[in-house]
């Protein structure tokens, strides 16, 4: 696996990451611990060098669970993690990012990742009650006294990017970003050009559509959270399938499958852009990691931009009250 510079820090990642989330939380029941520690270690051992984590998945389990299966590995692997949220009796409770509260997530992640260092401590949203200036000046504190090495930001709006940089130059945003939800191309991915900052795309897969194992028939658990989500309703999930006949159509040519195509794809359009795809199978992550290899031509990329650009793809991203949470 080839590695990739997030902008313009020295923070060099394997060009695929591992979104850990959905290991314990929202796609459905917790997978078992043991079996997701070995996907982990697996992961590492086929060149992943980027783990990607939170305090909110779960609350609190996933980190424990990566920093538990990533132990043996520290100085091979880059960890990161996210505050913002409050929590009280294992619930998410609204945002927080007071300065004392970030710096007291940041203690209680490090134990919990078992590290000494957090290398890439994200606000995981935008807290409108919070300056962006107070929370950049937070992280730079923390990076001051060596128990964080970069500072990250997940679905912020341009604006307040720059407000973030001006105090504590941002290494990374982490926003969703695919082949069918290209919203970042508008804004977000120019002002990341103009700062040098790098990109990493969570659903880089669509939440699992753009493998082409999801239609209209497909039903999720009770607690896997696409039920709420507007473009997962039977019908956009018809409507959306042309999508996934496009990518198809470009890897039987490839001789790769849909997945991996949406995955090139990304990695086609800048070189510090790294996805994080989430999986709790082993061939899943053999297939996502495989798409690294896959070198997509000036005229398939015109290609798959052409046809898409005939698609509508229908359904909203998020649930109203989730959406107002991202762009600020």
């Amino acid at each position: 696996m080839q590695n990739r510079k997030l902008g313009n820090s020295n923070l060099e990642v394997s060009a695929l990451g591992l979104g850990c989330m959905g290991m314990s939380f929202g796609y459905g029941p917790a997978a078992d611990k043991r079996e997701m520690s070995s996907l982990i270690r697996s992961a590492v051992e086929r060149g992943v060098t980027f783990f990607d984590t939170a305090e909110a998945y779960g609350p609190f389990t996933n980190e424990e669970l990566v920093g538990e299966a990533l132990a043996p590995f520290r100085h091979q692997v880059v960890i990161a993690t996210k505050f913002g949220f409050k929590f009280e009796s294992g619930a998410q409770r609204g945002l927080d990012s007071r300065p004392a509260h970030i710096k007291e997530v940041a203690e209680a992640s490090l134990k919990r990742l078992k590290v000494d260092v957090i290398d890439l401590f994200y606000q995981h949203r935008v807290d409108p009650d919070v300056p962006m200036e107070d929370v950049a000046g937070a992280v730079k504190d923390l990076i001051r006294d060596g128990k964080v090495r970069h500072f990250g930001l997940s679905e912020a709006g341009v604006q307040t990017i720059r407000r973030a940089h001006k105090v504590q130059p941002v290494t990374a945003l982490q926003s969703e970003y695919s082949v069918w939800w290209r919203e970042p191309e508008k804004d977000v991915l120019p002002t990341l050009e103009e700062l040098g900052i790098g990109f990493v795309p969570f659903s880089p897969l669509g939440k699992g559509f753009l493998t082409g194992k999801i239609n209209e028939n497909t039903r999720f658990d009770s607690s896997d959270f696409r039920n709420i989500v507007p473009r997962f309703t039977p019908e956009n999930r018809k409507a959306n399938q042309g999508l996934v006949e496009l990518l198809r159509k470009i890897a039987e040519r490839k001789k790769a499958t849909p997945a991996q195509i949406a995955l090139a794809w990304l990695l086609a359009q800048k070189p510090w852009i790294v996805p994080i795809p989430g999986t709790t199978k082993l061939h899943r992550l053999e297939e996502n990691i495989g798409a690294a290899a896959i070198e997509l031509t000036p005229d398939d990329l015109s290609e798959i931009n052409r046809a898409a650009s005939k698609i509508t793809v229908q359904g909203a991203r998020y649930p109203e009250h989730l959406e107002r949470l991202t762009g600020r």
